[in-house]
């Protein structure tokens, strides 16, 4: 028996959940993120049957208990991009259709108008294209300001909704979950459902949350042409011939072009005497033992491989590596987009009013007056001595 929709789409945001702090080497998760997706494609594929959304209509058409399905497309995406893949290919094919739901989704918000047009042009702007790099801050800067803003929005209206501290949510994808009528945070009471109050409440939750996936998938989009690109640019494997005597008589020719020592094969079909009159070797020759048994190992032997062959997949090297803590998480254009911890300490300090911004402030003012006295003691390019001694 089918699930109803919600309870199917509750389901894969859940299982999207649990797999979205473990490492994606892991088979486990590998199993939680194949589970999701499998989820997601049924959700997808129910909604586009039912027609849902259209492009005639307005945002305001659209009942409130239906629009937490364009989320659909959003939550693929992010889901297709943590799938574990070893070929090049095929990471290109999954950044492919990630990139294409990300495009989907971002193509619902601007049809129905949700984003703000001062957000639209605060995310359009990529910063990889910035040549300056105190302009690239600075729009980081004020992306990460206004996504604070938002979030801090979207916890008032959780608040508005009486929603316990133990229901903090431990990612988007449960933010999401929780706008759906068979999450028991969508609805607190049997009556709750019926409120007209209510339910302005989870549209604006919605709506608010649309705001910050938009931010979240023009970020994952610009990574995802990044890493395309550096896909695209690794030189394919060179085909090699199918007719292994055909390589081997070429190699063969090549290293008797660069051979000083060179030796008659003894006749035009190499079948000809070992020995000149002299006692000259005129082809080479292998000696072997008299012994049949001794020949037959030894014959045995010719097909071994000639070098060590590996005990263990990449995979389980990596797991085993991963448990000794020598595989380092993290970097890459995520990393890059971070703020400093010069710049936090500098955005948090600016919070006027509140008592953490006192306290940054005032952590800010002793880590400059610290870089004072140390400037004060030692002048410029002190330890820079260019090899002169």
């Amino acid at each position: 028996m089918d699930l109803p929709l919600g309870n199917l789409f509750n389901r894969a945001l859940i299982t999207a959940s649990k797999a979205f702090d473990l490492p994606t080497i892991q088979d486990q998760t590998q199993d939680l993120i194949h589970s999701s997706l499998s989820d997601l494609t049924t959700v997808r594929n129910r909604v586009r049957d039912l027609a849902l959304f259209s492009p005639n209509e307005t945002l305001q058409d659209i009942a409130t208990k239906d629009l937490v399905y364009l989320f659909v497309p959003f939550t693929l995406a992010e889901v297709e991009n943590r799938a574990r893949t070893t070929d090049p290919q095929e990471r290109l094919g999954r950044l492919g259709r990630a990139q294409a739901y990300l495009k989907e989704y971002l193509s619902y918000l601007e049809n129905y108008e949700i984003v703000p047009p001062a957000e639209k042009e605060l995310y359009d702007k990529k910063t990889n294209t910035m040549v300056d790099p105190a302009k690239r801050r600075e729009l980081k800067i004020k992306q990460y300001q206004k996504e604070k803003e938002i979030r801090g929005m979207i916890e008032a209206v959780r608040k508005r909704r009486n929603l316990s501290a133990g229901d903090e949510p431990a990612s988007d994808f449960e933010l999401i979950a929780s706008l759906l009528p068979t999450s028991s945070a969508a609805q607190s009471t049997p009556e709750a459902e019926e409120d007209s109050d209510t339910e302005d409440i989870l549209r604006e939750a919605a709506l608010l949350l649309f705001r910050l996936t938009y931010a979240q998938a023009q970020t994952s989009l610009e990574s995802l042409e990044q890493e395309q690109e550096l896909l695209k640019s690794i030189p394919s494997a060179p085909k090699s011939s199918d007719d292994p005597r055909q390589k081997d008589g070429k190699a063969k020719e090549q290293d008797d072009m660069w051979r000083l020592d060179s030796i008659s094969r003894g006749g035009p079909d190499g079948k000809g005497p070992l020995l000149d009159p002299q006692g000259k070797p005129l082809r080479p020759f292998t000696i072997l033992p008299s012994g049949a048994a001794d020949r037959a190992r030894l014959q045995a032997q010719v097909f071994q491989a000639d070098h060590r062959l590996p005990t263990m997949s990449i995979d389980e090297y990596l797991e085993i590596e991963q448990q000794r803590g020598n595989v380092i998480t993290g970097g890459g254009p995520a990393s890059e987009n971070k703020l400093t911890t010069s710049e936090q300490l500098q955005l948090d300090s600016e919070m006027d009013g509140t008592a953490f911004a006192e306290q940054r402030g005032e952590e800010k003012r002793q880590k400059d007056e610290k870089w004072a006295q140390y400037t004060d003691v030692h002048q410029k390019g002190e330890g820079n001595r260019m090899n002169r001694g």
